[in-house]
């Protein structure tokens, strides 16, 4: 006991050394912390006068709101950084037992070991209550601010400006953009008139043609050239997949950009455009781009006749419903102009009102023009099963071209009145939203192809359940675009995004998509493990030993079940979950077996009795509730019996072990098998023994030990009554057996001339010549009296009534 005392005074006197040690470190890290709060604090209190005023621009508000998302993220990470420090020492508590009540002490080195791990655990819980205060304080900052930037949004939108259709505005409107365009104009004849230009133009020729050349080539032959690149990647095979053809529309598009970018880098080598002309150059680009975009778009959406089509268009309309997608990339590349324009140049709202209407009026026009075509789904008469999907995508462009339509008539009546911020922010995104719904169509089918490049079953591969899934991640992955398109800001996204991964707080652990991914992929790899090993053992391992069916099933069936409750037992506590939290659950789990549950819970207890105790195996030929069958499967809540007709009948389990069973072949598959079979009298009994002996010895299934009999079981009404009773090797033969002995008593019997009788029935009929017939009484010995000269057939309406109402 001594040396005990001794060892434990050691040991608290080395963990306060260690703590001694660690303490500089500690105080070091706390002024680092301390001094972070503090420009937390700073920033925490500007935000907060900022936010006040309400006076700051929306693009000052942002900048705000990114350095305050900086400093929850921080926070949110500290406040679980040292939670397994703490779950440690809070063990270490719990294992030194309660705390001693007042007026009792308790030995000195224990309570010295106890206020050191208190101390500890404080210094760890301060940080993490100070992170989760500032986080907390942080998120609502945030919200404070989207709040303030949605209602100003929504503020601009609803706003009402001067209306476009006052010829006040008109002139006014072609004077600034004249202006605009005059001042590019001048400001490149003014760098072509420089000398640094010209010079500069010399040094750099050589370049600016070769740059020119090849911008030359890519815009007047990148189409030739990417349907020859097509043909050569065609020589490698998978025709019919439509691969390749995706590949070249993508060239077609790719070549001419590239040559687009060359134009636009010479211009910017020679230095013609002045300031204005730069700032519009470097968006030609884009506008490039988003046209090549559409009319890719609209070849892919409406190919030329004989091809099939993503959108069921007649082919004498196909080539109106591209020219319809070009005229929208067109549309959109104006608005973006103008918008350009407004940002180099001072134009008035009014102006913008009224160079804006007529874009928004032809937006109008095309889109009602687009919903005119009679958009329907692509139907190729290959399968009658999809009659449902296909009227669902109906519904689906049916809803898309009232939609469209709607915003057609709304968007120019907006802007006509005055709110021209409305119906932009109506019409332009319904553009765009029709151009990604038509992109995700594409790049679904494309996918597709892959898929069926890859497995070899060509475009059938479009229609398969990989595809329509693959359709379905695209509409999610489209979803945060959608959101973009309509005007949501992408701190938007980020926020949710952030607010999915921070996850949700149930008691203290806190449940977020890392944690869940990390459960799923241990709880996965668990699962496949214990199939794995299963699968080894039914197949491989279990056959070679001398146990029988049952007891392998009940093996395999015992270790599925014990690897899929240890998977997850491991991955919740990998994932880092609270197991103790689970005991909510396991009380609403125990409530809801106490009312509704019991049968459940009582087939699942029988199930792992059956699979334990085994008084029933995989295999048995088993007679349950009038069913008779074998047992083909025992799970944890049911049997199912293969019955002789080939037909699976469900048995509960609870059945199997409240109920009577009769097992056949529990232990082995030795029964008995009783043939009976009966002799006319008259017939030597010692000659039908001795051949019916004689049969049941000569069958090859009947055991010898113990040998077979035969009875005599008594004198029957028709005949003398034997039954053959003999022990066969297998049960499951007795059928056969039986079958096979009474062929061999026929042959046998027939040869010895052994008469096996059948029932046969003699009617007398009493006072035949009381019988009347239609024209009289029948007359004296007219008919036979005998009844094996011939059947009588009275009239029984001619009875006398006395005579019939006796029982003769």
């Amino acid at each position: 006991m001594a040396n005990a005392v001794s060892l434990l005074r050691v040991w608290v006197l080395g963990l306060i050394l260690l703590v001694g040690l660690s303490a500089s470190a500690l105080a070091q890290m706390t002024d680092e912390g301390r001094a972070y709060v503090a420009e937390w604090q700073k920033t925490a209190s500007r935000a907060e006068q900022v936010i006040d005023a309400s006076r700051a621009s929306s693009a000052a508000l942002e900048q705000l709101r990114s350095e305050l998302v900086r400093y929850r993220q921080t926070f949110l990470n500290a406040g679980t950084e040292n939670a397994d420090r703490i779950r440690t020492l809070e063990g270490q508590l719990q294992a030194l037992g309660p705390a001693p009540e007042e007026g009792k002490s308790e030995a000195e080195d224990i309570a010295q070991l106890r206020a050191s791990l208190q101390d500890q655990l404080s210094a760890l819980r301060v940080p993490q209550v100070v992170a989760e205060e500032a986080y907390s304080r942080a998120a609502g900052l945030i919200s404070e601010i989207d709040k303030i930037v949605r209602e100003r949004r929504t503020k601009r939108l609803l706003e009402r400006g001067p209306s476009p259709l006052n010829p006040q505005h008109w002139p006014g409107a072609l004077a600034d953009l004249t202006e605009a365009g005059g001042a590019i104009w001048h400001e490149s004849a003014a760098q072509l008139r420089n000398d640094t230009t010209r010079e500069r133009i010399d040094d750099n020729l050589p370049a600016i043609v070769v740059l020119l050349a090849l911008s030359g080539l890519l815009l007047f032959r990148g189409r030739p050239w990417a349907h020859a690149t097509g043909e050569y990647l065609r020589r490698f095979g998978a025709r019919g997949s439509g691969v390749w053809t995706f590949v070249v529309s993508l060239l077609q598009v790719a070549l001419p950009f590239a040559g687009v970018l060359l134009l636009t880098s010479a211009i910017d080598l020679s230095g013609l455009l002045g300031l204005r002309g730069t700032l519009l150059g470097n968006y030609v680009p884009y506008w490039a781009l988003l046209i090549l975009s559409f009319h890719w778009l609209g070849e892919q959406l409406f190919p030329a006749s004989g091809v099939e089509a993503l959108v069921g268009v007649p082919d004498n309309r196909r080539r109106q419903a591209r020219l319809l997608v070009d005229l929208l990339a067109l549309i959109l590349v104006l608005q973006d102009v103008l918008i350009r324009l407004e940002q180099i140049e001072r134009i008035s709202v009014e102006s913008h009102a009224v160079l804006g209407f007529p874009i928004v009026v032809a937006s109008a026009l095309v889109l009602m023009r687009v919903q005119k075509l009679a958009l329907v789904p692509p139907v190729d008469g290959t399968a009658e099963g999809d009659d449902a999907a296909i009227s669902g995508l109906s519904r689906v462009f049916a809803l898309i071209r009232r939609g469209t339509f709607a915003l057609a008539v709304l968007a120019p009546l907006l802007s006509a009145v005055g709110y021209t911020n409305a119906a932009e922010a109506l019409i332009f995104p319904a553009i765009s939203t029709i151009a990604l719904l038509g992109a995700t169509l594409v790049l679904q089918r494309f996918i597709g192809d892959i898929y069926g490049l890859v497995s070899g079953r060509g475009q059938a591969a479009r229609d398969s359940l990989f595809a329509a899934m693959i359709g379905f991640f695209l509409v999610l992955l489209a979803v945060p675009l959608l959101a973009l398109i309509w005007g949501a800001r992408v701190a938007d996204l980020t926020e949710l995004w952030s607010s999915f991964l921070a996850g949700f707080q149930i008691g203290d652990t806190r449940i977020s998509p890392a944690a869940f991914l990390s459960f799923a992929l241990v709880f996965g790899v668990g699962y496949v493990t214990t199939r794995i090993v299963q699968s080894s053992l039914r197949n491989t391992l279990l056959p070679k030993t001398r146990i029988d069916p049952g007891g392998q099933n009940a093996i395999v069936s015992g270790l599925g079940y014990v690897g899929i409750f240890l998977s997850a037992v491991i991955a919740i506590s990998l994932a880092g979950l609270d197991l103790s939290s689970l005991a909510i659950v396991a009380g609403a789990l125990s409530v809801g077996i106490g009312f509704g549950l019991q049968t459940i819970v009582s087939n699942f207890v029988s199930g792992i009795i059956l699979l334990i105790e085994r008084p029933i195996s995989k295999g048995d030929w088993i007679e349950v509730g009038g069913l008779m069958g074998y047992v083909r499967d025992i799970s944890v809540r049911s049997t199912r019996i293969e019955t002789f007709d080939r037909t699976d009948v469900i048995v509960p389990n609870s059945d199997l072990i409240s109920g009577t069973v009769t097992n056949y072949t529990r232990n082995n598959t030795v029964g008995r098998v009783i043939v009976p079979v009966g002799v006319a009298y008259g017939t030597d009994l010692r000659l039908v023994e001795s051949i019916l002996l004689e049969i049941a010895e000569a069958h090859p299934m009947v055991l010898m030990n113990p040998g077979p009999s035969v009875i005599f079981q008594g004198f029957g009404a028709d005949s003398l009554e034997f039954e053959i009773r003999a022990i066969l090797r297998d049960v499951n033969w007795v059928l056969s057996v039986k079958s096979d002995m009474n062929y061999e008593i026929a042959r046998r019997f027939h040869d010895a001339g052994i008469e096996i009788p059948f029932a046969q029935r003699d009617i007398w009929i009493r006072n035949l010549d009381k019988l009347q017939t239609p024209f009289g009484p029948l007359p004296a010995g007219s008919r036979p009296a005998d009844p094996s000269k011939g059947p009588v057939k009275p009239d029984l309406e001619d009875l006398d009534p006395d005579e019939a109402d006796g029982d003769d």
